[in-house]
């Protein structure tokens, strides 16, 4: 029994993550709908999307480790704790300040979800299958924070309380984790109880020191093009392009994430070193087609910026992921990967609130294409680097 819980027991904490992530993109379509309840600008969005950033930077770098030492299952169970409360407080939104602590308990949920769900994974797989399970680890995040969007924009759109069914629906979905994730086996052996968890700042180990940066450094630029996606696509959508359609926002926002999906596939044949530097070139050329759309007010180069960018993004993701975890020791693997992920958050926030700040008095369209040309820069070089890395050094 529980050789066959252990056996099919990382598509379960998978399934977990996928529910857990999902709930941090739902809100993406339904911005507007709150701007015209509540009243407030397209900087106020940014920093309510701001907010969530700070609360998973914030709970990877006090806590991203402290699954190696209390174990994986108890700090997942948390998460889905902080998921469940975050859609309670935006079931009972009464406000800013309601948004503003559903977002912070959504952080507070993904923080302690993606080192320790990602590192969880890859364990609970048997040996067999570990080869394809870091594409199901990362798929999971990606196609988790795919499916938000899209569900919220269907349900907003064609179905009544849009800014309730979501969040219900969600909550029900979280629950089910919950059962899911208490019958999960544990794999940290020797695991301390939870109440001996304290804050620890992540540590790397001398050994994956070397692999981590240039790892980092493409984490960052991926998830910079996914924040602005998240967070002012749709208000550009509708503002610029008049695209008014919920369902239709939600799709085009979830298709930078199926994307990134995709692209994952992908790793395995280029290899986790050359994964990287080429998934680099490829989101310039979705930064590309996204200046391309700001400049011209046309949806066609967006929809095309989002599968590009995407794509891009999931190659340089999963080989930044499998590089960091084959080189991380497994006591310290749950931390390392946090750390990985507190840099991908930053390119998260970062440039979304500089997006913010500037659409005032640039416009929500020129401040995008001060944004894309930044990180088109930070790409290039990034890139440049990771493929002089990948030509001297050993294939892996």
């Amino acid at each position: 029994m529980v050789t066959d819980r252990r056996r099919n027991g990382y598509l379960g904490a998978a399934g977990a993550f996928a529910v857990c992530m999902a709930g941090t993109t739902l809100p993406t379509p339904l911005y507007g709908l709150y701007q015209e309840r509540i009243g407030f600008s397209e900087l106020m969005v940014t920093v309510v999307f701001a907010v969530y950033a700070l609360g998973v930077i914030g709970v990877l770098l006090l806590f991203g480790n402290v699954s190696d030492a209390v174990g994986r299952r108890p700090v997942l169970l948390c998460g889905l704790a902080c998921a469940g409360a975050s859609a309670v407080a935006f079931l009972a939104e009464q406000g800013l300040a309601w948004l503003f602590a559903g977002r912070l308990l959504s952080g507070f949920a993904a923080g302690l979800f993606t080192g320790t769900a990602t590192a969880y994974v890859l364990e609970l797989a048997p040996p067999e299958r570990r080869a394809r399970v870091g594409f199901v680890a990362t798929a999971a995040n990606m196609g988790g924070l795919g499916c938000g969007p899209l569900l919220a924009g269907l349900l907003a759109q064609y179905a009544p309380g849009p800014l309730v069914l979501p969040f219900a629906v969600h909550l029900a979905l979280l629950v089910l984790s919950w059962a899911v994730a208490w019958a999960l086996p544990e794999t940290v052996d020797g695991a301390r109880p939870l109440r001996t968890a304290r804050p620890r700042r992540p540590a790397l180990p001398a050994e994956v020191r070397g692999v981590f940066v240039p790892a980092a450094i493409a984490a960052f630029a991926g998830f910079s093009l996914l924040g602005v996606f998240t967070s002012v696509s749709p208000a550009f959508l509708a503002e610029d392009l008049g695209v008014r359609n919920h369902a239709a926002v939600g799709l085009i926002v979830a298709a930078a994430f199926f994307a990134s999906t995709v692209g994952q596939l992908l790793v395995p044949r280029l290899g986790a070193r050359r994964a990287i530097p080429l998934g680099c070139l490829v989101l310039i050329g979705g930064l590309g087609l996204l200046a391309l759309s700001l400049a011209t007010a046309t949806l066609v180069p967006l929809v095309l910026a989002a599968l590009v960018g995407g794509a891009g993004q999931g190659m340089a993701l999963r080989g930044a992921v499998g590089e960091v975890a084959d080189a991380a020791p497994a006591r310290h693997r749950g931390g390392v990967l946090s750390a990985l992920f507190v840099v991908a958050y930053l390119g998260i926030s970062i440039p979304v609130i500089g997006v913010g700040l500037l659409s005032g008095p640039l416009g929500l369209a020129d401040a995008g294409l001060v944004f894309t040309a930044c990180m088109a820069a930070l790409a290039a070089a990034s890139g440049a680097f990771l493929l002089r890395r990948a030509r001297s050094s050993p294939a892996s």
